[in-house]
């Protein structure tokens, strides 16, 4: 368990709101894939199992509360399932001995917040069995995050079926750290999403921990201000602490936020 102090968590969920808020495209990411959106519906499981919506929002709430950063797990888990083939769980289904799901392709081995997923099906499976799709707790379990960090509350409509197949190779469809501005703004476009919907979508991965960078303990300046941060972790990398991990600190997830956008 992760203990922080209240104010690094106010800090987080602020910064989270500043780009979340413009999550309500999440709306357009449930509805605006081209996948069967026929019998969806906002009270879906009135009947059929009806305390869902709480159910999720405990359980997020709980795993957010020990892990703040997991509010962003969930959001960037769920625009991965929808990018492809759109929002079916695909994203969830394990690797086969005949076959490599999407779980495990290299752009989707960060992804974030499965125990969280498992914890909500679990619990729902004992109050009404086979009926929840994993594509909507996904769904919902977003959706929770995005209000949790303190962007707008938002419904979506309920009904998804589960996608059978999941398949390594349908990853490539998804956007490459190594896309500059203009070819993000074309790739979001084949989808039918803004500039300003792709930038939002985008922003999402930049509140996150610092696990997959190196904390240097030689201050990346040395380095030169002339050269790039692809520079500077070749060179400066034998000065890494391997394995240093922290959070974000709330000024440089402000500074990342404002200079990306303006870059797009």
């Amino acid at each position: 368990m992760q203990f922080m102090p209240s104010s690094s968590v106010n800090a987080m969920k602020m910064v989270m709101a500043n780009f979340l808020g413009l999550f309500l495209v999440m709306e357009v990411i449930v509805s605006g894939f081209r996948f069967g959106v026929d019998g969806l519906s906002m009270q879906y499981y009135l009947m059929s199992c009806p305390f869902v919506e709480p159910v999720v929002k405990n359980t997020v709430n709980r795993a957010l509360q020990d892990d703040p950063t997991l509010a962003a797990g969930l959001v960037r888990m769920h625009f991965h399932d929808c990018f492809i083939e759109g929002c079916d769980a695909s994203v969830l289904l394990d690797s086969t001995k005949d076959n490599t799901a999407e779980k495990d392709s290299p752009a989707n081995l960060s992804l974030r917040g499965y125990e969280i997923i498992d914890d909500i099906k679990e619990e729902l499976e004992n109050q009404c069995p086979g009926v929840v799709s994993c594509a909507d707790i996904l769904a919902m379990a977003a959706t929770e995050a995005v209000f949790w960090a303190g962007g707008p509350v938002y419904d979506i409509p309920k009904g998804r079926k589960d996608g059978r197949r999941s398949k390594i190779q349908d990853t490539i469809n998804l956007p490459s750290p190594t896309l500059n501005a203009t070819e993000l703004i074309k790739l979001f476009g084949r989808h039918g999403f803004t500039a300003q919907e792709m930038v939002a979508l985008s922003g999402k991965s930049s509140y996150t921990r610092s696990g997959k960078v190196l904390i240097f303990q030689k201050q990346i300046e040395q380095c030169g201000s002339n050269f790039g941060f692809k520079f500077c972790e070749r060179h400066c990398q034998q000065h890494a602490v391997q394995g240093t991990m922290q959070n974000n600190h709330l000024m440089q997830q402000e500074m990342i936020l404002t200079t990306y956008t303006i870059m797009v």
